[in-house]
């Protein structure tokens, strides 16, 4: 695998304040704009490059409140940890992590204090977002001229539904990073109205095999609530054999998906790219054997740095790959990150 380009992405100063460039987890192309989320804010940020076709630069950084367009179950200002974004027709989807989190050891910290911190699991409702966003003429709207509604969806919620799996439910109680439930990938297919979302899980992996939910979030008055898309079954479960990593994003291209591949737990690597043939037709619950995957490209990874989190389409065919905790030597200057561009089928 060789990195084809890099591409800078210039962040205003309040972003870069926030430390959004350097928590950077999901990423989608819209044209000539970028949008793009970090994992430890409650908004959406929209770039706009200089050509479409070969960017090289994406500027004019624009922040958006998800608040300001649709309700979230935690505050305002709470993290959503944003982990995955889509478009479809004209809607803009985000979906937070669903995770429960255990809290950081700090090198300054004693042992004692190490040892309690590593007790201690919270619960993170404002996790807990999918959401809908109407966009007009590229800005977030509750409402568009056309008609078009931003919605959220209400419950009874994702870890509801799974709250009685036989997969996944006795993951729910374990913090993401720690192989517990934690979505960090997201693709729309299909007609708006009509949608299949795919929701990617970095964990749990079972076994050595990737999960991914597939729902069917439809309009209810304000709100998003899932229809079923099976008998009375309002998910279905895909199980994927990819080398035993879980799901860091999803990325449609025509009817295939591309899988953003990483360890499920605290780990740096390895981190790489499968084709899921036909899959954004899928309808019914699959397993998908490692021969019904192409592994497309292997990713670069840092030691302690350089975490691939996101990829996105350019219209030259071309991968877009955003990083977490960036290596210095992508931060060339204040308030720009470089990201890759990286050829699919380039292995």
């Amino acid at each position: 695998m060789s990195v084809e380009r890099t591409v800078a992405l210039r962040f205003a100063p309040g972003a870069v304040e926030a430390g959004t460039h350097v928590n950077l987890s999901a990423v989608r192309t819209d044209g000539e704009h970028l949008w793009i989320a970090g994992d430890e804010t409650a908004t959406v940020e929209r770039l706009t490059c200089d050509s479409p076709q070969r960017p090289v630069v994406y500027t004019d950084h624009v922040e958006f409140s998800l608040a300001d367009v649709v309700a979230l179950p935690g505050e305002a200002d709470e993290e959503v940890d944003v982990e995955g974004l889509a478009l479809n027709g004209p809607y803009l989807w985000a979906v937070g992590s669903h995770s429960r989190r255990r809290k950081r050891v700090k090198s300054n910290h004693s042992d004692r204090k190490a040892a309690k911190r590593l007790a201690a699991v919270t619960d993170e409702p404002s996790r807990r977002v999918l959401a809908r966003i109407a966009l007009s003429d590229h800005v977030p709207a509750g409402t568009t001229p056309e008609g078009h509604r931003s919605a959220a969806l209400s419950g009874p919620g994702l870890v509801d539904l799974l709250d009685e799996d036989e997969h996944l439910a006795p993951f729910l109680a374990i913090p993401g990073k720690d192989n517990g439930l934690d979505v960090e990938g997201i693709a729309v297919a299909g007609d708006p109205g009509a949608e299949r979302v795919f929701l990617g899980l970095r964990g749990p992996v079972l076994r050595g095999w990737a999960v991914v939910l597939q729902v069917a979030p439809r309009e209810d008055g304000d709100e998003l609530r899932l229809a079923p898309v099976e008998g009375k079954q309002r998910y279905l479960k895909h199980f994927l054999d990819l080398d035993g990593l879980g799901i860091r994003d999803l990325c449609p291209q025509g009817d295939d998906l591309l899988v953003l591949a990483g360890p499920s737990m605290d780990l740096d690597g390895p981190v790489r790219v499968y084709r899921w043939p036909g899959a954004a037709r899928i309808e019914a619950p699959d397993v998908v054997r490692r021969d019904e995957l192409r592994r497309e490209i292997d990713l670069p990874y840092g030691e302690g740095d350089d975490h691939a989190e996101g990829i996105a389409l350019l219209p030259s065919g071309e991968l877009l790959v955003v990083y977490d905790s960036p290596a210095r030597s992508r931060l060339t200057e204040p308030g720009t990150v470089l990201a890759d561009v990286v050829a699919p089928g380039g292995r």
